[in-house]
């Protein structure tokens, strides 16, 4: 328990803390998002004492209502910070002291604040990824929706930030929505390793007093236990997380300003993505035969003519009409003959878009078929992962 001046490790340090060496240590300015699952944790370890009979039956009650009580003044607002307040974890406790006495001061029986600050961090992370992949779902949702209702609509695709095939709008869609799958993918393995339940680790070496961290697994949903009680507690660096802060390292501030920066911006590209108007016409406009040069080799590769040759032959073509100053599809049959024989006058299906989209139809291409290989994929990737 906190010692009169309020601190988790007081009881061995004499004489007053210098102010500076206070503000220097203190976190409740930003750590108070930890409130809910600080208590509950308190609430699951206070029955782990109880179990190892180092607290009684009425002891426990009490203690599980006055951090109810704690949560509910959290909940509506009215938690009131003492200045001695260092972080959530001591305000807290000094809360529930107020409220039921010295009982309060057993809740600390065998635990440590390194234990119990990275259960907390460990139960907002958790919480925080399943709320992050809702959001993301509902993006990816957004987008595939677009897809599926927008079939007909092309426009130019770029690489190397030049306009160089034509593809369908929603082809462009899809690229991103995938891109997201992973995204979430990588979510939901962060929340699998977070999901280990550090509590009953102590300071370093263990919990001494029989407390059973199965029960306390089970209390707070955790997948599995920490294997090493020293490894458990110095994945955060808490000695120097000062100077971590100077070099990005330090962990609460940051991953808390990262949650609520992806909260939001998970929710703004989904209104932008939902409520976005295109315009077909520009769109349609933007193409150009130019961007068929690819076409025009694969035409001549059905042709029999090896790749290879087949491109530089449509290089050559590309420069005849630029010699020229007219457009590719402008060039006469006679012209493209004299770049290769095989030029014949189903050349004309070259210059076609809506030919030139739809053979590309290998699973992943931008064909009509593939972009709804597509999203059939991609819904049952999200069907599997909020499973």
């Amino acid at each position: 328990m906190a010692s009169e001046s309020g601190k988790l490790w007081g009881g061995r340090f004499v004489g007053a803390v210098d102010p500076i060496m206070e503000k220097f240590n203190a976190s409740i300015a930003y750590d108070r998002h930890l409130w809910e699952v600080d208590v509950q944790g308190s609430k699951a370890y206070s029955r782990g004492l109880e179990k190892a009979g180092l607290l009684t039956k009425a002891e426990m009650d009490r203690i599980l209502h006055g951090l109810d009580k704690v949560a509910e003044e959290w909940a509506q607002g009215t938690f009131k910070l003492s200045p001695n307040d260092e972080d959530i974890h001591t305000a807290n406790e000094r809360r529930l002291k107020e409220l039921i006495g010295e009982t309060a001061g057993k809740l600390h029986t065998g635990r440590s604040r390194n234990d119990q600050v990275v259960t907390d961090l460990r139960l907002w992370m958790r919480q925080t990824c399943s709320t992050l992949s809702g959001l993301l779902w509902e993006l990816i949702r957004t987008m595939v929706d677009r897809a599926e209702a927008e079939c007909d609509i092309l426009f130019p695709g770029y690489t190397h930030l030049q306009r160089a095939q034509p593809i369908h709008w929603r082809h462009w869609i899809m690229s991103h929505a995938v891109a997201l799958t992973r995204d979430s993918e990588r979510l939901l393995e962060v929340r699998k390793r977070i999901n280990v339940l550090p509590l009953g680790s102590g300071a370093i070496a263990g919990n001494p007093l029989s407390v059973d961290r199965e029960l306390l697994r089970a209390e707070l949903h955790f997948g599995a236990i920490t294997l090493n009680s020293m490894d458990a507690t110095s994945e955060r660096d808490f000695v120097r997380s000062k100077a971590g802060r100077v070099f990005g390292r330090e962990d609460k501030e940051a991953v808390f300003e990262v949650s609520d920066t992806m909260s939001a911006v998970l929710q703004v590209a989904t209104g932008v993505i939902s409520t976005l108007q295109i315009h077909r016409e520009n769109m349609g406009q933007a193409l150009s035969p130019d961007m068929l040069a690819t076409d025009l080799a694969y035409y001549l590769v059905r042709k029999g003519m090896p790749f290879r040759q087949a491109h530089e032959a449509s290089g050559k073509a590309v420069f005849m009409a630029e010699t020229k100053g007219v457009a590719l599809n402008e060039l006469s049959l006679q012209e493209l003959q004299t770049i290769s024989p095989l030029f014949s006058g189903d050349v004309s299906c070259v210059w076609d878009y809506g030919h030139s989209v739809e053979q590309y139809g290998a699973l992943g291409g931008t064909a009509r078929s593939s972009i709804d290989w597509q999203i059939r994929q991609v819904r049952a990737l999200l069907q599997t992962q909020q499973a």
